[in-house]
Protein backbone atom coordinates (compact mmCIF):
# COMPACT_ATOMS: atom_id res chain seq x y z
CA UNK A 1 0.00 0.00 0.00
CA UNK A 2 1.09 3.72 -0.73
CA UNK A 3 -0.25 7.32 -0.23
CA UNK A 4 0.51 9.67 -3.38
CA UNK A 5 1.13 12.78 -3.52
CA UNK A 6 1.27 15.96 -6.12
CA UNK A 7 3.27 18.50 -6.00
CA UNK A 8 2.67 21.81 -7.44
CA UNK A 9 1.71 19.62 -10.31
CA UNK A 10 1.19 21.00 -13.98
CA UNK A 11 0.16 19.92 -17.31
CA UNK A 12 0.24 21.58 -20.67
CA UNK A 13 -0.72 20.42 -23.97
CA UNK A 14 0.73 22.77 -26.59
CA UNK A 15 -0.64 25.98 -25.46
CA UNK A 16 -3.18 24.17 -23.27
CA UNK A 17 -2.88 24.04 -19.42
CA UNK A 18 -4.88 21.03 -18.36
CA UNK A 19 -3.59 20.77 -14.58
CA UNK A 20 -2.73 24.28 -12.90
CA UNK A 21 -0.67 23.96 -9.70
CA UNK A 22 -2.06 20.78 -8.69
CA UNK A 23 -1.14 20.12 -4.74
CA UNK A 24 -3.41 16.65 -3.60
CA UNK A 25 -2.02 14.56 -0.68
CA UNK A 26 -3.55 11.14 -1.00
CA UNK A 27 -3.37 8.96 2.37
CA UNK A 28 -2.56 5.37 2.10
CA UNK A 29 -5.53 3.05 2.54
CA UNK A 30 -8.19 5.91 1.26
CA UNK A 31 -10.51 6.09 -1.15
CA UNK A 32 -9.96 9.24 -2.97
CA UNK A 33 -12.94 10.48 -5.67
CA UNK A 34 -11.87 12.65 -8.44
CA UNK A 35 -14.78 14.54 -9.47
CA UNK A 36 -15.78 17.42 -11.98
CA UNK A 37 -17.42 18.10 -15.18
CA UNK A 38 -15.75 16.95 -18.48
CA UNK A 39 -12.91 18.55 -19.25
CA UNK A 40 -11.75 19.81 -15.51
CA UNK A 41 -8.52 17.23 -15.44
CA UNK A 42 -9.33 15.23 -13.25
CA UNK A 43 -8.28 12.20 -16.20
CA UNK A 44 -5.52 13.54 -17.23
CA UNK A 45 -4.20 13.56 -13.17
CA UNK A 46 -5.03 9.95 -13.29
CA UNK A 47 -3.16 9.65 -16.13
CA UNK A 48 -0.18 11.55 -15.12
CA UNK A 49 -0.18 9.34 -11.70
CA UNK A 50 -0.27 5.99 -14.40
CA UNK A 51 2.70 7.51 -16.31
CA UNK A 52 0.65 7.18 -19.25
CA UNK A 53 1.51 11.27 -19.98
CA UNK A 54 4.32 13.04 -18.19
CA UNK A 55 3.81 16.10 -16.33
CA UNK A 56 5.25 19.65 -17.29
CA UNK A 57 5.77 20.64 -13.72
CA UNK A 58 5.93 19.58 -10.28
CA UNK A 59 6.39 15.98 -8.59
CA UNK A 60 4.34 12.46 -8.11
CA UNK A 61 5.42 10.26 -4.78
CA UNK A 62 3.80 7.15 -4.72
CA UNK A 63 5.06 5.90 -1.37
CA UNK A 64 8.32 7.29 -0.63
CA UNK A 65 9.95 7.72 -4.08
CA UNK A 66 9.11 10.33 -6.89
CA UNK A 67 7.86 8.59 -9.74
CA UNK A 68 7.92 11.47 -12.55
CA UNK A 69 10.73 9.37 -14.51
CA UNK A 70 9.55 5.83 -13.31
CA UNK A 71 7.92 3.61 -16.50
CA UNK A 72 4.32 2.61 -15.75
CA UNK A 73 5.22 -0.71 -15.27
CA UNK A 74 7.44 -0.17 -12.08
CA UNK A 75 5.03 1.57 -10.66
CA UNK A 76 3.15 -0.91 -8.90
CA UNK A 77 -0.57 0.48 -9.73
CA UNK A 78 -3.57 -0.89 -11.97
CA UNK A 79 -5.74 0.87 -13.93
CA UNK A 80 -9.08 0.11 -14.89
CA UNK A 81 -10.79 1.77 -17.65
CA UNK A 82 -14.32 2.94 -19.22
CA UNK A 83 -13.56 0.52 -21.42
CA UNK A 84 -12.95 -3.16 -20.48
CA UNK A 85 -10.42 -3.63 -23.24
CA UNK A 86 -10.97 -7.63 -22.75
CA UNK A 87 -9.01 -9.93 -24.82
CA UNK A 88 -11.95 -11.28 -26.93
CA UNK A 89 -10.16 -14.58 -27.86
CA UNK A 90 -8.95 -15.19 -24.45
CA UNK A 91 -10.98 -16.46 -21.72
CA UNK A 92 -12.00 -14.75 -18.48
CA UNK A 93 -9.52 -16.93 -16.65
CA UNK A 94 -6.62 -16.15 -19.01
CA UNK A 95 -7.19 -12.30 -19.48
CA UNK A 96 -7.30 -12.06 -15.60
CA UNK A 97 -3.71 -14.20 -15.58
CA UNK A 98 -2.18 -12.52 -18.71
CA UNK A 99 -0.24 -9.78 -17.44
CA UNK A 100 1.10 -12.12 -14.31
CA UNK A 101 2.19 -14.32 -16.99
CA UNK A 102 3.93 -11.62 -18.74
CA UNK A 103 5.63 -11.05 -15.17
CA UNK A 104 6.48 -14.62 -15.28
CA UNK A 105 4.77 -15.27 -12.08
CA UNK A 106 4.67 -19.02 -11.09
CA UNK A 107 2.25 -20.82 -12.80
CA UNK A 108 0.82 -21.85 -9.44
CA UNK A 109 0.77 -18.71 -7.83
CA UNK A 110 -1.24 -17.35 -10.74
CA UNK A 111 -4.18 -20.29 -10.76
CA UNK A 112 -4.23 -18.94 -6.82
CA UNK A 113 -4.56 -15.65 -7.67
CA UNK A 114 -6.86 -15.53 -10.45
CA UNK A 115 -9.35 -17.88 -8.45
CA UNK A 116 -9.18 -15.91 -5.32
CA UNK A 117 -10.16 -13.09 -7.25
CA UNK A 118 -12.75 -14.58 -8.82
CA UNK A 119 -14.78 -15.35 -5.89
CA UNK A 120 -14.16 -12.32 -4.90
CA UNK A 121 -15.89 -10.97 -7.58
CA UNK A 122 -18.45 -13.75 -8.15
CA UNK A 123 -17.06 -14.75 -11.18
CA UNK A 124 -15.73 -17.94 -10.57
CA UNK A 125 -17.89 -19.60 -12.71
CA UNK A 126 -17.16 -17.87 -15.68
CA UNK A 127 -13.74 -18.59 -15.67
CA UNK A 128 -13.96 -20.55 -18.66
CA UNK A 129 -16.08 -18.04 -21.23
CA UNK A 130 -15.05 -15.57 -23.94
CA UNK A 131 -15.97 -11.90 -23.26
CA UNK A 132 -18.54 -11.59 -25.98
CA UNK A 133 -20.77 -14.35 -23.70
CA UNK A 134 -20.81 -12.22 -21.23
CA UNK A 135 -23.14 -9.14 -19.85
CA UNK A 136 -21.37 -5.54 -19.40
CA UNK A 137 -21.58 -6.27 -15.70
CA UNK A 138 -19.78 -8.92 -15.65
CA UNK A 139 -16.98 -7.88 -18.60
CA UNK A 140 -16.56 -4.94 -16.07
CA UNK A 141 -16.17 -7.34 -13.18
CA UNK A 142 -13.48 -9.04 -15.05
CA UNK A 143 -11.78 -5.74 -16.09
CA UNK A 144 -11.36 -5.20 -11.97
CA UNK A 145 -10.17 -8.92 -11.26
CA UNK A 146 -7.02 -8.27 -13.88
CA UNK A 147 -6.54 -5.73 -11.68
CA UNK A 148 -6.80 -7.06 -8.35
CA UNK A 149 -4.70 -10.34 -9.28
CA UNK A 150 -1.70 -8.28 -9.65
CA UNK A 151 -1.85 -7.17 -6.09
CA UNK A 152 -0.81 -3.09 -6.64
CA UNK A 153 0.18 -0.87 -3.92
CA UNK A 154 -2.80 1.94 -6.11
CA UNK A 155 -5.62 0.86 -8.31
CA UNK A 156 -6.25 4.08 -10.19
CA UNK A 157 -10.54 4.03 -11.98
CA UNK A 158 -11.07 5.96 -14.67
CA UNK A 159 -15.19 6.06 -15.03
CA UNK A 160 -15.08 2.14 -14.46
CA UNK A 161 -19.24 2.23 -14.59
CA UNK A 162 -20.01 4.60 -17.50
CA UNK A 163 -21.09 1.66 -19.87
CA UNK A 164 -23.30 0.11 -17.39
CA UNK A 165 -27.12 0.97 -16.82
CA UNK A 166 -28.73 2.45 -14.13
CA UNK A 167 -29.78 -0.28 -11.87
CA UNK A 168 -26.42 -2.39 -12.47
CA UNK A 169 -24.01 0.94 -12.19
CA UNK A 170 -25.82 0.98 -8.46
CA UNK A 171 -24.84 -2.88 -7.92
CA UNK A 172 -21.13 -2.41 -9.33
CA UNK A 173 -20.96 0.70 -6.88
CA UNK A 174 -21.61 -0.89 -4.41
CA UNK A 175 -18.75 -4.15 -5.03
CA UNK A 176 -16.34 -1.55 -5.66
CA UNK A 177 -17.10 0.21 -1.85
CA UNK A 178 -16.83 -3.85 -0.55
CA UNK A 179 -13.84 -4.61 -2.69
CA UNK A 180 -11.72 -1.49 -1.18
CA UNK A 181 -12.99 -2.21 2.39
CA UNK A 182 -11.22 -5.73 1.66
CA UNK A 183 -8.52 -4.80 0.48
CA UNK A 184 -7.79 -1.94 2.24
CA UNK A 185 -5.28 -0.54 -0.85
CA UNK A 186 -5.07 3.15 -2.06
CA UNK A 187 -8.19 3.69 -4.48
CA UNK A 188 -8.10 6.64 -6.84
CA UNK A 189 -11.48 6.72 -8.65
CA UNK A 190 -12.65 9.27 -11.50
CA UNK A 191 -16.27 10.34 -12.63
CA UNK A 192 -18.36 12.66 -13.25
CA UNK A 193 -21.13 11.58 -11.46
CA UNK A 194 -21.39 13.36 -8.08
CA UNK A 195 -23.89 10.46 -6.84
CA UNK A 196 -20.90 8.17 -7.58
CA UNK A 197 -18.49 10.31 -5.67
CA UNK A 198 -21.16 10.87 -2.72
CA UNK A 199 -21.25 7.55 -2.04
CA UNK A 200 -18.26 5.58 -2.85
CA UNK A 201 -15.05 8.14 -1.72
CA UNK A 202 -14.02 8.78 1.61
CA UNK A 203 -12.68 12.19 0.60
CA UNK A 204 -13.75 13.93 -2.67
CA UNK A 205 -11.47 15.87 -4.28
CA UNK A 206 -13.89 18.63 -6.55
CA UNK A 207 -12.12 20.17 -9.81
CA UNK A 208 -12.91 22.24 -12.28
CA UNK A 209 -10.35 24.20 -15.37
CA UNK A 210 -7.57 22.28 -14.05
CA UNK A 211 -8.11 23.47 -10.51
CA UNK A 212 -8.53 21.80 -7.56
CA UNK A 213 -11.90 23.71 -5.92
CA UNK A 214 -12.31 21.81 -2.63
CA UNK A 215 -10.98 18.41 -0.90
CA UNK A 216 -12.82 16.96 1.76
CA UNK A 217 -15.11 14.16 3.16
CA UNK A 218 -18.39 13.91 1.17
CA UNK A 219 -20.49 15.76 3.89
CA UNK A 220 -18.46 18.02 4.64
CA UNK A 221 -18.09 19.38 0.85
CA UNK A 222 -22.32 19.33 1.03
CA UNK A 223 -22.78 21.40 4.68
CA UNK A 224 -19.97 23.37 3.50
CA UNK A 225 -18.80 24.00 0.31
CA UNK A 226 -15.98 26.41 -0.55
CA UNK A 227 -17.54 28.07 -3.58
CA UNK A 228 -20.66 28.39 -6.19
CA UNK A 229 -19.32 25.78 -8.04
CA UNK A 230 -18.87 22.87 -5.39
CA UNK A 231 -22.13 23.93 -4.21
CA UNK A 232 -23.66 23.82 -7.41
CA UNK A 233 -21.75 20.20 -8.40
CA UNK A 234 -22.59 18.67 -5.60
CA UNK A 235 -26.05 17.78 -4.51
CA UNK A 236 -28.74 16.59 -6.58
CA UNK A 237 -30.82 18.26 -7.73
CA UNK A 238 -28.46 21.10 -7.76
CA UNK A 239 -28.71 23.77 -4.96
CA UNK A 240 -30.87 26.63 -5.79
CA UNK A 241 -29.43 30.03 -6.38
CA UNK A 242 -30.53 33.81 -6.22
CA UNK A 243 -28.86 37.56 -7.18
CA UNK A 244 -30.07 39.18 -3.51
CA UNK A 245 -29.01 41.98 -1.40
CA UNK A 246 -28.33 41.88 2.49
CA UNK A 247 -30.72 44.36 3.94
CA UNK A 248 -31.21 45.59 7.68
CA UNK A 249 -35.11 45.26 7.97
CA UNK A 250 -37.39 45.13 10.95
CA UNK A 251 -34.68 45.22 13.61
CA UNK A 252 -33.04 41.98 12.26
CA UNK A 253 -30.71 41.46 8.58
CA UNK A 254 -32.75 40.05 5.80
CA UNK A 255 -31.78 38.35 2.12
CA UNK A 256 -34.21 40.26 -0.46
CA UNK A 257 -34.30 38.42 -3.36
CA UNK A 258 -37.47 40.11 -4.47
CA UNK A 259 -40.25 42.01 -3.16
CA UNK A 260 -41.76 39.39 -2.28
CA UNK A 261 -38.84 37.28 -1.59
CA UNK A 262 -38.02 38.56 1.66
CA UNK A 263 -36.34 35.54 4.29
CA UNK A 264 -34.76 36.68 8.08
CA UNK A 265 -31.17 35.63 8.51
CA UNK A 266 -30.53 33.85 11.49
CA UNK A 267 -28.83 34.82 14.70
CA UNK A 268 -26.26 32.43 14.16
CA UNK A 269 -25.27 33.41 10.44
CA UNK A 270 -25.49 36.97 11.31
CA UNK A 271 -21.62 37.08 12.59
CA UNK A 272 -20.11 35.64 9.21
CA UNK A 273 -22.05 38.07 7.08
CA UNK A 274 -22.24 41.62 8.63
CA UNK A 275 -19.41 42.59 6.66
CA UNK A 276 -21.67 42.26 3.45
CA UNK A 277 -24.63 44.34 4.35
CA UNK A 278 -26.19 46.52 2.26
CA UNK A 279 -24.37 44.67 -0.70
CA UNK A 280 -25.17 42.23 -3.57
CA UNK A 281 -24.57 38.81 -2.52
CA UNK A 282 -25.91 34.97 -4.28
CA UNK A 283 -28.34 33.47 -1.86
CA UNK A 284 -28.11 29.45 -1.90
CA UNK A 285 -30.41 27.53 -0.70
CA UNK A 286 -30.82 23.17 -1.48
CA UNK A 287 -33.93 21.84 -2.63
CA UNK A 288 -34.46 19.76 0.22
CA UNK A 289 -34.04 22.42 2.57
CA UNK A 290 -37.63 23.75 0.64
CA UNK A 291 -40.53 22.41 3.11
CA UNK A 292 -44.52 22.23 1.97
CA UNK A 293 -45.49 24.77 4.98
CA UNK A 294 -48.51 22.11 5.87
CA UNK A 295 -45.37 19.47 5.99
CA UNK A 296 -42.55 20.92 8.02
CA UNK A 297 -39.60 18.85 9.52
CA UNK A 298 -39.62 18.98 13.17
CA UNK A 299 -36.65 21.04 14.25
CA UNK A 300 -37.01 23.84 11.25
CA UNK A 301 -37.80 27.31 12.03
CA UNK A 302 -40.78 28.30 10.18
CA UNK A 303 -39.96 31.92 10.15
CA UNK A 304 -39.03 31.94 6.84
CA UNK A 305 -42.06 31.82 4.45
CA UNK A 306 -42.96 32.41 1.14
CA UNK A 307 -46.17 32.58 -1.26
CA UNK A 308 -44.85 30.75 -4.56
CA UNK A 309 -46.69 29.78 -7.72
CA UNK A 310 -46.61 26.03 -8.81
CA UNK A 311 -44.93 25.44 -12.73
CA UNK A 312 -44.50 21.60 -12.25
CA UNK A 313 -44.59 18.80 -10.32
CA UNK A 314 -43.18 14.78 -10.50
CA UNK A 315 -43.90 12.82 -7.95
CA UNK A 316 -40.92 10.72 -6.87
CA UNK A 317 -42.85 8.26 -4.63
CA UNK A 318 -40.84 9.26 -1.77
CA UNK A 319 -40.90 12.63 -2.04
CA UNK A 320 -42.43 15.51 -4.78
CA UNK A 321 -39.92 17.64 -6.87
CA UNK A 322 -41.73 20.76 -7.53
CA UNK A 323 -40.78 23.84 -9.94
CA UNK A 324 -41.82 26.80 -8.36
CA UNK A 325 -41.92 30.29 -8.92
CA UNK A 326 -41.57 33.55 -6.82
CA UNK A 327 -40.38 37.39 -8.24
CA UNK A 328 -39.76 36.29 -11.61
CA UNK A 329 -37.38 33.07 -10.24
CA UNK A 330 -37.96 29.42 -10.56
CA UNK A 331 -36.61 27.20 -8.45
CA UNK A 332 -37.15 23.59 -7.20
CA UNK A 333 -38.40 22.37 -4.16
CA UNK A 334 -38.12 18.37 -2.51
CA UNK A 335 -41.54 18.40 -1.03
CA UNK A 336 -43.22 15.97 1.49
CA UNK A 337 -44.51 13.08 -0.13
CA UNK A 338 -48.03 14.16 1.32
CA UNK A 339 -47.91 17.74 -0.17
CA UNK A 340 -50.86 19.47 -1.95
CA UNK A 341 -48.87 21.13 -4.66
CA UNK A 342 -50.38 21.36 -7.66
CA UNK A 343 -49.64 22.38 -11.31
CA UNK A 344 -50.58 26.13 -11.59
CA UNK A 345 -51.41 26.64 -8.30
CA UNK A 346 -49.95 28.72 -5.47
CA UNK A 347 -48.24 27.18 -2.33
CA UNK A 348 -47.25 28.75 0.68
CA UNK A 349 -43.24 26.82 1.29
CA UNK A 350 -40.93 27.68 4.30
CA UNK A 351 -37.06 27.87 3.60
CA UNK A 352 -35.04 26.16 6.31
CA UNK A 353 -32.50 29.53 6.56
CA UNK A 354 -30.42 27.44 9.30
CA UNK A 355 -29.02 25.42 6.23
CA UNK A 356 -28.96 28.49 3.75
CA UNK A 357 -26.09 29.49 1.69
CA UNK A 358 -24.76 33.01 0.94
CA UNK A 359 -21.66 33.16 -1.31
CA UNK A 360 -19.56 36.72 -1.92
CA UNK A 361 -21.09 38.08 -5.33
CA UNK A 362 -17.43 38.80 -7.42
CA UNK A 363 -15.59 36.06 -5.85
CA UNK A 364 -18.00 33.28 -5.18
CA UNK A 365 -16.66 32.06 -2.43
CA UNK A 366 -18.98 30.79 0.27
CA UNK A 367 -19.56 33.36 3.06
CA UNK A 368 -21.66 30.63 4.95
Amino acid sequence: MAGIKFDHVWKRFGEVTVLKDLNLDIIDGEFLVLVGPSGCGKSTALRCLAGLEEITEGQIWIGDRVVNDVPPKDRDIAMVFQSYALYPHMSVYDNMAFGLKLRKVPKQEIDRRVKEAAEMLSIGHLLDRKPKALSGGQRQRVALGRAIVRDPAVFLMDEPLSNLDAKLRVQTRAEISKLHQRLKTTFIYVTHDQTEAMTMGSRIAVMRDGILQQLDTPQHLYDHPANMFVAGFIGSPSMNFFEARLERLNGGLSVVVGNDFIVPVPQAKLERVGSHVGKDIYFGIRPEDVHDASYVARGVDESAKLMVQVNLTEAMGSEVYAYMENSGREFIGRLDPRTAARTGEPLEIVLDMEKMHIFDRETEKALV
